[in-house]
């Protein structure tokens, strides 16, 4: 009950024409119904019966409000009844099934826009304790399930309505009858807790595999290349066949409760109206015509209860990943990185870094750092592994703030800047190439409207990548394959480089970002680096002579200080 109203606060709005097209939909099957009961006792009572029957219960009921409203209560007039009463039910049918058709395409595209501006919108420090793969899980699998959990959930409130009605028309013909059906059909609910609980737990499990599995499967497939070099991906796959076992396990039992709740429901409903004809007929001695729609109208009744549970299991199966998906969203709009500054940024004299303290945990990086950034000169960061190069970019984006003392853009605190204006200005290169499964225009421009194949040009050229991209069988319009995989390690660093320099940024920052070219690129790289100086700044790190002998400034890191070198000793020494 918990999942329905929240879907109804989700769409208030939605959920409310529903219920009342589901409404109208019932009232009319409702009044077909009623009209079946007088059109039977016309069929089958003789003639000198029928006027009797006119004037009994339920049947003067109906004739007598067919009269009210100027209709002669005939054969003709009552089949004419139950058919626009069957076909107004299901054009009213026919528009919800749409409308709920439409709201779950809402409904899970607001879901997955709600998660990924979440996500984006989070601190740096968020992702890393995350797991790609259970992020992938959540966007995908999850927003599936949550969607079938609403779909399930919103039949399940049709066929309580259609229940509703088949029971109140069944009450006007026999209260007895109905009241002792809706007992049984409560009874055999209430047996049947027990399957949904298992059902429930079942999907708590799969929820909980599903993440498992896909965030290993994720790491995995990053990782095969090693992998199979070193024939290790046995290990991988025993990992993996032995959490899609478990999650084996959670479907069947998923599978069994679900097929033993509708293995016991027909026969106990058929057992059921069996035991009522027979009563209704030698006990009661209720007419035929009434036992008929009796029959007709338990039948229904009993049949939607079966439903209802069965609907019931599916979204006892799902709505655990709604519930995970929640949990998500809630996790990453906790960590959501706050942007106060409002000042319009610039790089013309140098970025600053004064007396920066930052620590992971309990480990400290800086203890009153400080290190200047020349504006449109090339600086290099240089030091051993662990030491906070790294840190340092991430301060300087504003990915990471500083624990004591601040980063100064042009003598502007970059607390005060508009952070997103900001890493506007900036092109990054990270270590890794992480190229889309799209063409090079597309890996350089990333689709963003405002670049075009001259921009790209542009940023190929100053990359050193042009030459080789003119090679390629269709140009700028080749596709790269997955994560890269038909270009060399170089090419694929050059087109990341080509992608930080499109936008044409007043920064350029390099992690390690000409650590897998050959020598004669990474000088070729480093003399489109130094044609720059003037355009743009440049911060790099990397151990590379070319690079350190192109810097104009070279800071090495080292016990949490960063210390001015001599280049020429300094290149010596490497």
């Amino acid at each position: 009950m918990r999942l329905l109203l929240a879907f109804v606060r989700a769409n208030p709005w939605r959920s409310l024409i529903m219920a009342s097209a589901l409404l109208l939909a019932g009232i009319v099957e409702g009044i077909g119904l009623a009209a079946m009961l007088p059109l039977l006792s016309f069929a089958i009572d003789s003639q000198a019966a029928a006027p009797a029957a006119k004037h009994s219960g339920f049947n003067y009921f109906v004739t007598n409000a067919l009269a009210q409203l100027g209709i002669e209560p005939t054969i003709g007039v009552l089949l004419v009844i139950v058919v626009i009463g069957i076909l107004l039910k299901n054009g009213l049918l026919l528009f919800i099934r749409k409308w709920i058709g439409y709201t779950i395409a809402e409904f899970t595209t607001r879901l997955r826009l709600e998660l990924l501006q979440a996500l984006l919108n989070t601190r740096w420090e968020y992702f890393l304790h995350q797991r790609i793969g259970n992020l992938a899980n959540a966007m995908a699998t999850e927003t599936l399930r949550a969607a079938d959990a609403y779909v399930n959930g919103v039949t399940m409130i049709s066929v309580v309505i259609q229940s509703i009605v088949y029971a109140t028309v069944a009450l006007l013909v026999s209260w007895h009858a109905t009241l002792v059906c809706v007992m049984v059909g409560l009874a055999i609910g209430y047996l049947s807790h027990g399957l949904i609980q298992m059902a429930r737990q079942a999907g708590k499990r799969q929820t909980r595999l599903l993440q498992s599995l896909l965030a290993r499967l994720t790491d995995t497939l990053q990782s095969v290349k090693p992998l199979k070099a070193m024939a290790r991906e046995n290990l991988a796959d025993a990992v993996l066949a032995a959490e899609t076992a478990q999650l084996n396990r959670a479907l069947r039992k998923e599978v069994f409760s679900r097929e033993i709740l509708k293995a016991v429901q027909e026969p106990l409903t058929s057992i059921v109206i069996a035991i009522g004809v027979y009563v209704s007929l030698v006990y009661w001695n209720l007419p035929l015509a009434k036992v008929i729609v009796l029959v007709l109208l338990l039948s229904k009744m009993l049949n939607s209860m079966g439903r209802i549970q069965n609907l019931y299991h599916k979204v006892a199966v799902c709505e655990s990943a709604y519930w995970s998906l929640q949990k998500t969203i809630r996790q990453a709009e906790r960590e959501r990185e706050v942007v106060s500054g409002n000042r319009i940024p610039t790089l013309e004299q140098s970025i600053r870094l004064d007396r920066i303290s930052f620590a992971y945990g309990e480990q400290q990086v800086f203890r009153g750092l400080s290190l200047t950034v020349p504006g449109g000169l090339l600086t290099t960061l240089i030091g051993p592994s662990g030491v906070g190069k790294t840190t340092i970019i991430d301060l300087i984006t504003g990915l990471l703030r500083p624990q004591g003392g601040e980063v100064f853009i042009d003598n502007a605190a970059l607390a005060q800047i508009d952070l997103k204006a900001w890493r506007r200005l900036i092109g990054y290169v990270p270590q890794e190439t992480m190229l889309f499964h799209d063409t090079v225009l597309n890996n350089v421009t990333l689709g963003d409207p405002e670049l075009g194949e001259a921009d790209a040009t542009y940023a190929l050229r100053a990359a050193g990548a042009w030459d080789f991209v003119t090679r390629l069988e269709q140009g700028m319009y080749t596709d790269v394959g997955e994560r890269g995989s038909k270009l060399s390690g170089g090419q694929r660093q050059r087109i990341m480089i080509a992608r930080a320099l499109a936008h044409r940024p007043r920064l350029l920052i390099l992690d390690e970002a000409t650590s897998a070219l050959d020598p004669e690129t990474a000088r070729s790289i480093c003399d489109t680096l130094c044609s720059l100086r003037g355009q743009l700044t440049v911060l790099a790190i990397s151990h590379q002579t070319t690079l350190v002998d192109s810097a104009d400034r070279v800071y090495r890191l080292q016990d949490g200080e960063a210390t001015a070198v001599d280049k020429q000793v300094l290149a010596d020494a490497i």
